[in-house]
Order: C-alpha cells, then structure tokens, then sequence
C-alpha cells in the first residue's frame, strides 16, 4: 500500500451473484441491498458490521453465501465460516473463514494441548494473517450459527472488529434467535451495535412476499387454497419453499387455467411434508441420514461409515439417493444437512433412546479415531451416564485439552464429568482441579473457591496439597488476600509437600503478601528461601526476590530493590518458572524506572513485558502494558495518550477478566481527570477503587490518587484522612514518596493547609533522607527540593525543582509553588509573573486546564491577562485536534503502515494504535485508511506549496 492515497480501489469483477436464482429473493430484496451498499462501501475502503438475526430457516445463511460469492466476484478476498452445536474445537467459524482469506497454511493449526493460557497467542494468530490480507485489498468476514460459537470465538471477534475497523473488512455475522439464552451473544451484538454496527433482523416474510415466491416457483398465481396452505408456513421462507416444492412433486398442487390450486381433498400439514422427505427414502438411506444427524450438520464420510460399521463404498448408492432427495449436500471434504431444520426433522425420527446410544457411540468411535478427545466431547455430554468411566475420561482429557485456548469449555467439561463421577473415583480430585483452575482464569473465582473448598472436605492427602494451592490461586483472584495467605501458608506447614507443590505455594503465599503490604512476616520466609537457594523452585525465588525489592523500597533502598527485581528478571529467562509467574518482575522492573524517572529504560522494558505476555499468552495479564505505558505517558505530560491507554486497559481486563491491575488504569484516568478539570469523572473514577483487590505497590499509589481527587473537591482534610497512615508511619512515608516523586510537595502543601506543619515537617525529611541515601537516583532530590520549597518558602529550591523536574506537569507546580512565594514581594512581582507563566505554559502544552485555570487567576490578581486560547483548547474536529501520537500514528498507517508494523516503531500496541486510529477517523470525519492517505497527501502537498511560496 505503498501509493494508499492515489489507490485504486475499483477492483475488477462485479458485485451481482446468484441471488435471484433463489425463489426467496423476493421476500429479502432490502436485506440484500444493504449487503451490496456494504460490499460497495468497502471498495473504497470503508469497513462495515451487519449482525443478522432471526429464526430457522429465515434465509441468513442463504444471505451468506450469496454475499461471500458476490464478493469474490466484485474481486473481494471472502472467508466462510460456520458454528457448529456439536463441534467444541476452539474457534471454528473463525478459523475457517481466515483460511478462506489467507490461505489455508497462513493460520497455524492448534498446538498440542498446554497448561498455559493460549488464548491471546490463538488471537494473534488469527488477527496478524488477515491484518495483512487487508492490508492488500477488501475482504467479506461472513460467520454463520454464532448462538453455537465458543467464548473463545466471541472475544475474537470483538477484539478483531475493533482492532481492524480502519481496514476495508466487511463482517456479516449471523446468528439463530429463538434458542434460548445467550447472554455472550447478546452482549457481543449489543457492543457491536452501539460501536457502529448494523443490525438485520430477518422477519417473517409478509403476504406479498410469499404470494410473489409461490407465483415464482409453481409459474401461475396461487389460488387463495395454495395461499393458505402456503401460511401456514407463518412467513418462514424455508418451509414455504420446501412445502411447495414437495407439494408440486407430489401432485398435490395442480396448475390449471394458469392458477396454482390444491387438488381436492389434499391439505397436509407442514412438519408432515417435511417428515415424507424422509419417509420415502429407501431403509438404507434412511437410516445413513439420521446416523448422519446424529454426528451433526457437517460429517465426513470416514466417521459416516464408521458409526455405521459399513466400509464407505456401501455408502455410495444411499449417498446418491440422499443428496438426490435434496437432504444432503457435498462438497470436496465433506456432508453436510442442506439446512438445520432438515437435520431437525431427520433426528425427531429417532426415538430418543436410540438418539442417546447412537450418541454415545459416536463419542466412543471419535474418542478411538482421533487424536483429540474434544470431537467427542459434545456426544459424551449428551449420553453419558452416572458412573460411565470411558465417558467421564473423555471428558476429562477434553477439558484438559481445551483449557489453554477455551477455558470457558474447560470448564463445562469438567463439570459435567463431576457430575457424572462417583464421589469414590479416586481421579474426582484432579477433575475438582481442573475445573477450579478454569472457573479462576474465566473470572468465576467465587464459584472456583466453593468448588475447592467441598472437593478438599473429602480429599485425601496428597490430592488435597494441590488443591489447597488451587484455592490460594483463587483466592487471590477473588480479593481474598488474607484467605490466600492463610491457605498458602497451611500447605507450606505439611512436611511431605513435593518441591513443584512447595513452589507454587511459597510462591502464591509471597504475591498474597505483597498485595497485603505485610513484607515483614514474609521477608524471613523470603530471605531462607535465598539463602537455600540450590534447594528451592525457581518459581518460589522469582517471588521471594520481588518480596525482598519491595522490601527494600520500603526500606529506602532503591538501589537494592532493583537488584533483587534484576536477579528475578534473569530467573525467568533462564528457569523453570510457572508461565503465569513471569511477567511479574518485568512489570515491576518497568514500575522501578518510571519511580525514579528513567522513562527510556521504563518503555524499553514495558516493551519486553508486552512481548512476554504474547509469547506465553497470558491473556488475565494483557491489560498490563497498557496500564504501564498509561502511567509513563502521564509522568512525560501525555494526558490523552495516558487516559487512552489506560482506557485501553480496562477494555482489555474487561473482555479477558484480569481485573488484578484496574486500579492502575482507574488512577491514571481521575488524575488526568482532576488536571483537566473534570472532577465528576474524576471521582466517578475513583468509585471503582478496591484496594484490597490491588497488588503489589498499587494501593499506596492508589490511595494518593484518591486523596488528590478529594482534595481537589475541596475537601483537604478528607486527603490528610485517607494519607494518615502515609503521614504517620515511617515505612509508608517512604514507599508513597518513592512510588511518585510529585507526592512529596503535594503532601507537603495540603498538610500545611490543615493546619499540620509537623505532618509537613515528616514528609520532607523523609523525602531528604531518601535523596541522601540514594544519590545516584537524581529526581529523589528534586523532588526533596521541591517539598523543601513549599515547607519553608525556599525560593532556592523551588527554583531547582522548577528546572530539575522530569515531569512537566512537576516543572510547572514547583513554577508555579515559586511564583506564589515570590508574590509576597512587592520587589519579586516581575519574577513571580515570570515563573507564573513559566507554570501556565508548562500546565497548557500538557493540558492540564484546571491548574492553568488557577494560574491565569493568580496573574490576573497581579494585573496580567492571557488569552484563553491554550493548547487545551484545541478544536474539537480536523488536523488541529489532533493530538501529536494521533498525528505520528496518522502519519505511519498514510505510509501503508499495518497496525502491528506502527504500533511496533512506536511501542504501543496494537490495540492502542487501533484505538487512536478511531480518534483520528472520528476527528477528521473520515471512515477509512484510504480517506486518511488522501488528506496526509493533500496537506504535505499544501505544505509543499507553501514552502515555495
């Protein structure tokens, strides 16, 4: 896409299809225009969502396939994809239709079942190879029977809707209303609604409709009996079809005097229509269509004669007659029922003791013919009995398999396999561990506890150890620290523990500690556990040195404490440490050097950790770069790029359920709130705080946080109440200074306008004796300085942390701090003006607008005004209102950049370049990448020209 914005993008071929060769046609000519107005759309480069819905057999599939043949044709690349109910192999649908796209070897096949969380790795997989197919040209997404598709299928393609909606991809999604509940479904389709999307319901066809299609397909008008019968199909075109096509076949509608009419006497009813189909098949065929129903609406002919004990050329002539009789229908792999209200019709001749064995034999001859145990799975669900071994192994090898791409079908496994066992089999335990491990990564840790906790009143010993250590993994999820802790510690009290068990223990006991602050009880466990280091699993010495460098935050040793973050950093590389465990020093590590203001080495390694999480696909922590860069963007003075990425954030902990790091996203966002003034969000922001859920440092941070949006509600002795602790205990003091360096002034000034200067006094000697301790950590000084500043109206100093600070916004409130003393002087007033705009252009560049709001009120008190034009003030819509990362991402994606490619010169990730590509379409009113190039072009040609001038 090297010329995107001189492209042509009138592909060869025309966007007309076989549509009107379907009788119904006559009754969906609207749905079929918005299909060709979307299809259009995409030429030029705009892509687009229609959610199709409505009962069986209202022509959504048939709307499909017209539009994926009419899309290739206008020279579209089309993908086809279907769920199926009795297929639970991971993203199906979605699979298939990429490979309809990319090539059948652009998609890699799903690995070897893993204990690790897949899941991220599966999308990326997904995503990267038709990201580069639209790179190249307009492509049709079409899925159908989504009311059967996996979780796994659903957060795809939320996520890959909204992190290719700049591309010219057209997503025609369509599910069967009518089914029962599907809560994911609704919220997929109600998300994808209110983002832009287009809702189709296909309704029952009116009168007209179905008088235009009965006219069409006996060619003579319907007489009113033809028309009654032909209502009684209540506007379903596929009934009405079939019930016409049979009635014709059978001679029960006779064309005369070029009326259709019913032969007197003749009235049968629909489902009886729909059942002679089958009726007059031969006994051979008859029996091959419901042996065929029962493994489902798409087979092959290997598991066909399998289930029927027939080698496949005995098939051959009931085959012929089935697909004659228009029951099924073939292609170059498969059968397939030529819709599911005829594989319905087909079952219901089963009698359901026939259905449940036919079932369980289907699950025996899959589970003996192929690798995976999942194809079985759904035919062990529906016929398996209490007590059923071979059943109950099934599925536990099924959940066990699925468990790293679909957790959710993990979990439906190895509860329905607990259902079935005996509370005597001795394998019950690992099945309770399986489930409780699912239910926790799916975000369902209260019902993961209660599961444990009645598993371990029967356990035996040594099955009880695991799920001890299950529970405290749980239990941390939930916000249970203490329980955690208490449960990590019982198993860690057993003498006969295995090593691995004793690791993970040791290690959920030390993140347990670190979200409850106690570091003190843990640091001798941590500390013995080094000193024996040889002895130890590396996963318990990964968390005792992050135990150990927050110990030494605390302590004032920051110089230790990334020593000991380092150290681990190097563990994981190079041991065997629980997938799970890995990302965490690097996030702490990334944390240390935004602390102490190294934001280069802070990215760097934000960077390493985001290529972490995907390597190992570790989607409950995949929120968590974006919630680092949230928090570097705001120490540089980016407040849209951090509120951005922190919304960012919360969507992805929202659609993956790793709410573990929210508070981070949740503090960034009141923050950048409370600078620009809108402190209902700010505080809307905050309602959403937990800090018994928060890990690590988070709950210090999130606490100063807080005080700042009540004190800016002007309720300054509210912060000094949520700070005491900070105020009065020394290892607090410490760790909030040291996780902000902006907190030592800001405690400062609100304790002196509490009237509590001895509170005042506290902060800044400790912020002093932290500078002095670490002197090769330069902003700890600055930031003593700048607390020494406001303690005693030192102008000194205040002017070193006016120029010294490494945060804008910090440069600014120490300006402005200087400012203030120096308006007491009736001889400092040109200086006080001087550092009081110094301030208000600092506060403006980074729009921070209430604090330049405060500023131009102090100069306008000093008789200086200022224009209220400000950088803050930007306009609302065109090149103007961009910001300078929406510019720069602009920029990459006029080049012919994909989102991957920039989000990798610009160390974000995809989804936030996603996200800021939405920004600029929705500023400059443009819908697609090739409308982006266009106006890039013309304004560098206009610069040009100016330039000349």
């Amino acid at each position: 896409m090297a010329d995107a914005g001189s492209r042509d993008w009138a592909l060869a071929g025309r966007l007309d299809s076989d549509w009107t060769s379907w009788p119904g046609w006559r009754g969906r000519v609207r749905e079929w225009n918005l299909v060709v107005q979307v299809l259009k759309e995409a030429r030029t480069g705009r892509g687009a969502v229609l959610l199709v819905e409505g009962r069986a057999g209202m022509g959504k599939s048939r709307l499909l396939d017209e539009a994926a043949r009419a899309a290739a044709r206008g020279g579209f690349m089309a993908g086809r994809g279907a769920a199926d109910d009795l297929d639970f192999t991971p993203l199906v649908p979605l699979r298939t239709a990429v490979r309809g796209i990319a090539g059948l070897y652009a998609v890699p096949p799903i690995p070897v079942p893993a204990t690790v969380d897949m899941r991220l790795s599966m999308l990326k997989w997904l995503s990267d190879p038709l990201e580069r197919c639209v790179a190249r040209g307009p492509a049709l997404v079409a899925l159908d029977d989504l009311q059967w598709a996996d979780q796994l299928t659903l957060l795809a393609i939320r996520r890959m809707v909204r992190d290719l909606a700049s591309y010219p991809l057209v997503w025609l999604l369509s599910r069967t209303s009518g089914n029962g509940s599907v809560t994911s479904l609704d919220r997929l389709y109600d998300g994808l609604e209110r983002d832009g999307a287009t809702r189709v319901v296909m309704e029952a066809l009116d009168e007209q409709a179905v008088a235009e299609i009965a006219s069409d397909v006996l060619g003579a008008a319907p007489g009113p009996d033809v028309l009654a019968l032909a209502a009684l199909t209540e506007g379903n075109p596929f009934q009405l079809l079939e019930t016409l096509d049979r009635l014709t076949s059978t001679g029960v509608i006779e064309v005369r005097e070029g009326q259709a009419r019913v032969v007197p006497g003749q009235r049968p009813g629909v489902q009886t229509i729909m059942r002679k189909r089958v009726d007059t098949l031969s006994p051979q065929t008859r029996e091959l269509v419901q042996v065929a129903a029962i493994l489902g609406r798409t087979i092959t002919v290997i598991d066909l004669a399998a289930l029927l004990g027939k080698p496949a050329g005995d098939l051959v002539r009931p085959l012929d007659e089935a697909i004659s009789a228009g029951i099924l229908l073939a292609d170059e792999d498969h059968l397939a029922f030529r819709h599911e209200l005829l594989r319905h019709v087909v079952i219901e001749t089963l009698a359901p003791p026939i259905r449940l064995a036919l079932h369980r034999e289907a699950g025996q001859m899959l589970l003996a013919s192929r690798d995976s145990a999942v194809p079985a799975a759904p035919h062990l669900i529906k016929s398996a009995l209490p007590g059923d071994a071979e059943a109950i192994r099934g599925l536990d090898r099924a959940a066990r398999e699925v468990f790293a791409f679909s957790p959710q079908t993990s979990v439906d496994l190895s509860m329905r396999a607990l259902e079935i066992s005996d509370l005597t089999d001795p394998d019950r335990f690992d099945r309770v561990a399986t489930a409780v491990r699912a239910l926790a990564v799916t975000g369902r840790a209260p019902e993961a506890i209660l599961l444990a906790q009645e598993a371990l009143n029967t356990a035996p010993s040594g099955a009880a150890q695991g799920l001890r250590c299950m529970l405290a993994y749980a239990l941390l999820l939930s916000g249970r620290t203490a329980d955690a802790v208490a449960e990590a510690g019982s198993v860690l009290a057993l003498r006969d523990v295995s090593a691995e068990l004793r690791g993970t223990a040791e290690s959920a006991l030390f993140v347990g500690l670190l979200s409850l602050r106690d570091f003190w009880n843990g640091r001798p466990r941590a500390e013995a556990v080094l000193a024996d280091s040889s002895q130890c699993d590396d996963t318990a010495l990964v968390g005792a040195h992050m135990l150990l460098a927050q110990c030494a935050l605390v302590d004032g040793k920051v110089r230790d404490s990334f020593g000991h973050l380092e150290e681990a950093v190097r563990i994981t590389t190079t041991g065997s440490v629980e997938a799970c465990e890995r990302p965490y020093p690097l996030m702490l590590l990334s944390m240390n050097y935004k602390f102490t203001g190294q934001f280069e080495a802070a990215e760097r390694t934000a960077q390493a950790l985001t290529e972490e999480i995907e390597r190992l696909g570790q989607a409950a922590q995949a929120a968590k770069p974006a919630f680092l860069r949230s928090c570097l963007d705001l120490a540089v003075g980016r407040l849209d790029d951090a509120a951005a990425e922190a919304q960012e954030g919360l969507t992805i902990s929202k659609e993956l359920g790793g709410h573990g790091h929210d508070l981070m996203g949740l503090c960034v966002l009141a923050l950048v709130s409370v600078r620009r003034g809108d402190l209902e969000s700010a505080a809307r922001h905050m309602a959403g705080y937990r800090g018994e859920r928060e890990i690590m440092y988070s709950a210090a941070w999130g606490r100063w946080i807080q005080a700042v949006v009540v004190e800016a509600l002007a309720d300054p002795q509210g912060a000094m109440d949520l700070l005491r602790f900070a105020y009065t205990d020394e290892r607090e003091r410490r760790w909030t200074l040291i996780l902000d360096p902006l907190a030592a002034a800001w405690m400062t000034r609100v304790a002196l306008a509490t009237g509590n200067r001895p509170f005042a006094q506290k902060v800044v000697g400790t912020a002093a004796s932290l500078a002095r301790d670490n002197p090769e950590f330069p902003v700890l000084a600055v930031a003593a300085a700048h607390a020494r500043g406001v303690l005693r109206s030192d102008t000194d100093a205040l002017a070193q942390a006016a120029s010294a600070h490494l945060d804008p916004w910090g440069r600014s409130s120490a300006a402005e701090d200087l400012g203030v003393v120096l308006t007491a002087d009736p001889r400092e007033r040109p200086r006080a003006v001087s550092h009081l705009e110094q301030a208000l252009h600092g506060y403006e560049s980074t729009g921070a607008l209430r604090d330049a709001a405060r500023v131009r009120a102090r100069l306008r008190e000093l008789g200086v005004r200022h224009r209220h034009w400000t950088r803050a003030k930007r306009p609302a819509s065109g090149w103007d209102s961009l910001t300078d990362t929406e510019h720069a991402v602009a920029a990459l994606i006029a080049k012919g950049l994909t989102n991957r490619q920039a989000a990798a010169q610009m160390f974000l990730s995809p989804h936030t370049v996603s996200t800021h590509l939405r920004h600029v379409f929705t500023k400059l009113g443009i819908a697609s990448r090739v409308e982006l190039a266009r106006l890039v072009a013309e304004r560098e040609r206009a610069g040009s020209a100016g330039d000349g001038a």
